[in-house]
């Protein structure tokens, strides 16, 4: 374990003269009885150095994580044939981009074009460099012609520097950066490319496109990988925010940075998956985004596995100033979050320690240990680590100079720190190693001004990782129908606490629990909509409604919970999806899924149970789990109690995984249907079965033609409002007599949901609720009866004929009437003489909520069984508005429906 310097070391680096080479005397580090140590350390190494990033204002240009292909350019990629200050560095870059003369005559006042170079890794035989690079701009092109970033390898044995997708066209194709070998050879890293989304899309019968992430503001980039000689490239994750700095883990596995954004997540968190794309877990840091460290929340990048196992990473808010930060040490094995161990896990204290000062402020205010901006462990049992830093350094605020003069720098110290309106100075980035052992610090490579280095490495041999490419339970049948299985043991357990209202074994008993006591029903499979960016299809805001927070979503299916809360379903491989538990009216009553689901083909997939979003239990995670609460049949042969004997159970199955054997796997169904199966019918009548399906809508279908035929992988529930929800409310709905032909009322919304009667006369609207079809005056880009609603609205009567909003008189805390008057404070009088009293409209509250059905009981409780209304809608039109709502009650949730903004 790392650990970090003690206080005598920091003392001594503060004496590195800021205006000069090297200070404290010698390339070493030292305590004050000690030489400096004349032996070379023998450690060949490669890094990046660049010119200080500065903008055209010479401030220093931000980093964000979420613009990960941002391009600054001014890097270059050296080697060292040792670990010495004295050894020769060597350019291996500039050759990608230009001839061996024009290298030689580049001068200070004639420079070569500027290119960028990042995310530094090496093979583990130590002797290939993998990375990043994009080419120099090209002068006067478009965004859009400009070069890509593109991955490159460098071998050192041959000299040979070479581009892994040889192909100029293929290779321009996405946004590639963040490789890291396989152990098979293979590369994996992160790319714009979205290779299997772009094929998904053409199956729903979109356009390809490289969709947005979550803020709409760059293209996703996620994980793929490819032949090292640019050959069959695959996607492997799926978020619709970024998946980043990913690296191999000993185990095979890798371990990753993902940006969550979905709904109301904005975090970097850690996760891992094999190399196929299965297993995806979320590892740590979720709940540890807080910290007393940093005012803003500190986020996770740049990952490496080091020699004991515990993770190593940067710990940065999203957005960083400074190009620099701290790394922390995270003892991943023992931990899910900062202050939470795994369960049964014995650890307690912080997941997370510093590798090297202690003293480092992250959250852009002067930092008197400094900052780091790259760590790298060595891997030959030394415990020595490479590390870029830069001093903290302040202008000297009592100096005078003339202008044009250089402002004198001084090293922090903390009279200095706590001088009002101290400025900091330039950064000014070094390369050094540090050996815990010998507790000395070598420089490596000489801070210069105007300079830094970025990243650092050494070219060692290290192990070679595991072979983690797949599930341990893997289907190939599946595979092969790109479909993967999911078991869920209950929906009532989280974190190994039974939610359910009556404990799940009297939950689970048909005859001490009614199918209609049950709480959970049935489980809707949610699929993300990929955003076009606006040359595909320009868009406006209007188009996802009330909020943007769920962006928009498109419903995969339904399947049933049983009475145990298990549930058995196959899946569509290679898709974002979440889930939500819903009631036997199929409305949600679970917390929104805000993280992205992926399941790779022929993943055969298990989990406990559910979470909320608030709880700090481990979840997600295999090894981090409590235990279930749904053990499953007690022995092999018989029957879960007092249920069906046709229904025979084996031991430890759920009731899902015993309906999935004997009556085959459940694919998720456009329609909601239950059918009892658990009820002894020679002890009980079985409950009554009912299907809300489609077909018996008479309005729109959210589904094709052939899906409402047959129901596939590919089929989706598209829901758009003035195509499928406003039709609803449009709709006639005559009210027949016994003969079943004399019209006696007619049922349809808008006859009395309008501002004008069957004789074009002006009403008020019943329930002040126009559900009229009409362009909304607030918006012309949606109808009036989604504004009514969705949003409040004003009172309305009618006053001589007109439909006017209602006014009236303002009354103070006392209840006093509140008459107008001028600036001046005065009361303005009528044209008798009398006070105006001052009026106010009369607000009505909105009936439906983006936050779901259940939030939106004002509109449903009049079709309730003691309602007004009820049977005026019918089961299938309730449930398609409830279905629309839960997912967060979109405009649109097509962008191809959506009118061009």
């Amino acid at each position: 374990m790392f650990h970090a310097y003690p206080t005598y070391i920091k003392i001594l680096l503060s004496c590195l003269l800021t205006n000069s080479i090297l200070g404290c005397g010698g390339d070493k580090v030292l305590p004050n009885d000690q030489a400096p140590d004349p032996v070379v350390v023998d450690v060949p190494l490669a890094f990046i150095k660049r010119s200080l990033p500065l903008d055209a204002n010479g401030e220093i240009v931000s980093q964000d994580l979420r613009r990960l292909n941002d391009f600054v350019p001014g890097a270059a990629l050296y080697i060292k044939a040792r670990a010495s200050a004295t050894a020769v560095e060597r350019n291996i870059t500039d050759r990608a981009f230009f001839s061996a003369q024009e290298i030689a005559d580049a001068t200070p006042d004639n420079p070569l074009a500027a290119y960028d170079v990042k995310d530094l890794e090496v093979s583990y035989d130590g002797q290939t460099l993998l990375f990043a690079m994009r080419a120099p701009e090209i002068e006067g092109a478009d965004e859009d012609e400009q070069a890509t970033w593109n991955l490159w390898q460098y071998h050192l044995e041959s000299d040979i520097l070479e581009r892994v997708i040889s192909n100029d066209a293929l290779a321009e194709e996405g946004q590639d950066t963040a490789p890291v070998y396989l152990a098979d050879g293979r590369i994996v890293f992160s790319s714009t490319r979205q290779q299997a989304n772009q094929a998904i899309l053409l199956d729903e019968n979109k356009p390809q496109y490289q969709a947005l992430d979550e803020r709409r503001n760059q293209t996703a980039s996620v994980l793929h990988v490819i032949n090292p000689d640019g050959s069959d490239i695959k996607q492997i994750s799926f978020n619709q925010s970024h998946d980043l700095d990913p690296t191999v883990l000993s185990s095979g596995k890798i371990l990753f940075s993902r940006w969550d954004n979905a709904g109301n997540n904005n975090s970097v968190n850690i996760y891992q998956m094999n190399a196929d794309g299965s297993e995806l877990e979320l590892m740590y840091g979720r709940h540890s985004h807080v910290s007393e460290r940093s005012t803003q929340a500190l986020q996770y990048s740049q990952l490496r596995e080091l020699p004991g196992g515990n993770i190593l990473s940067a710990l940065r808010p999203v957005v960083n100033e400074h190009w620099g930060g701290d790394f922390v040490e995270i003892n991943i094995q023992q931990f899910i979050d900062r202050q939470t161990p795994l369960t049964g896990q014995s650890g307690n204290g912080s997941a997370e320690q510093v590798v090297l000062f202690d003293n480092i402020v992250i959250d852009g205010a002067l930092s008197a240990g400094g900052r780091f901006s790259a760590v790298y462990p060595l891997w030959d049992g030394s415990e020595r680590i490479l590390f870029s830093w830069s001093q903290c350094r302040v202008y000297d605020p009592e100096a005078s100079v003339d202008e044009g003069e250089p402002r004198p720098i001084l090293p922090c110290t903390p009279a200095l720190l706590a001088t009002p309106d101290i400025q900091a100075a330039p950064l000014l980035y070094g390369l050094w190693m540090y050996d815990p052992i010998d507790n000395t610090q070598l420089v490596v490579a000489v801070p210069q001004e105007q300079q830094m280095y970025s990243e650092v490495l050494a070219m060692q041999a290290r192990a070679f990782p595991g072979n983690a490419q797949q599930s341990a339970d893997f289907d190939a049948a599946l595979a092969v129908a790109d479909l993967a299985q999911v078991h869920i043991r209950s929906v009532y357990d989280f974190a190994g606490v039974d939610n359910s209202p009556q404990g799940l074994a009297v939950l689970a008993d048909p005859t001490q629990t009614t199918v209609a006591q049950r709480p959970a029903r049935f489980l809707r499979v949610v699929k993300a909509v990929s955003q076009p960016d606006d040359s595909t299809r320009d868009i406006s805001n209007s188009a996802f409604g009330r909020s943007t927070g769920q962006l928009m979503r498109e419903i995969i299916g339904y399947v049933p919970v049983e009475p145990d809360g298990s549930v058995l379903m196959t899946l569509p491989a290679n898709v974002p999806v979440a889930f939500s538990i819903l009631d036997g009216d199929g409305k949600r009553v679970s917390e929104r899924h805000q993280n992205w689901l992926q399941f790779a083909p022929g993943e055969v997939r298990s989990c406990n149970g559910c979470h909320t979003q608030a709880s700090t239990s481990a979840h997600g995670r295999f090894d981090a789990e409590a235990s279930s609460i749904n053990q499953g049949a007690a022995s092999t042969g018989l029957p879960f109690p007092n249920t069906n004997p046709a229904l025979f159970a084996e031991l430890g199955e759920t009731m899902a995984q015993t309906a999935g054997r004997i009556n085959g796997l459940s694919y998720p169904n456009a329609d909601i249907e239950f059918s009892d199966i658990w009820n002894d019918p020679a002890t009980q009548a079985p409950a009554a079965g009912f299907t809300m399906a489609y077909g018996d809508l008479t309005t729109p279908l959210p589904i094709t033609p052939s899906c409402a035929t047959n129901w596939t992988a590919l089929c989706r529930i598209q829901i758009n409002y003035p195509e499928h929800i406003q039709p609803l409310f449009d709709a006639e709905r005559p009210v027949l007599a016994e003969d079943g032909v004399s019209e006696l009322d007619n049922h349809r919304c808008t006859s009395c949901h309008a501002p004008v009667d069957a004789a074009e006369l002006a009403q008020v609207p019943a329930a002040q609720l126009d559900l009229s079809s009409s362009t909304s005056t607030e918006n012309p880009d949606q109808f009036t009866s989604y504004r009514e609603l969705m949003f409040t609205d004003n009172e309305q009567e009618i006053i001589e004929g007109l439909l006017l909003e209602r006014l009236v008189e303002v009354s103070d805390a006392n209840g006093d009437t509140v008459f107008e008057r001028d600036e001046d404070g005065e009361l303005i009088l009528d044209e008798v003489g009398q006070p105006i009293a001052l009026l106010t409209t009369v607000a009505v509250s909105n009936t439906m909520s983006v936050n779901g059905a259940h939030a939106s009981a004002d509109f449903f409780l009049p079709f309730n069984a003691s309602g007004s209304h009820y049977t005026w809608l019918s089961p299938v039109e309730l449930k398609l508005i409830a279905e629309w709502l839960d997912i967060g009650g979109q405009y649109y949730n097509n962008p191809f429906a959506a009118p061009v903004n």
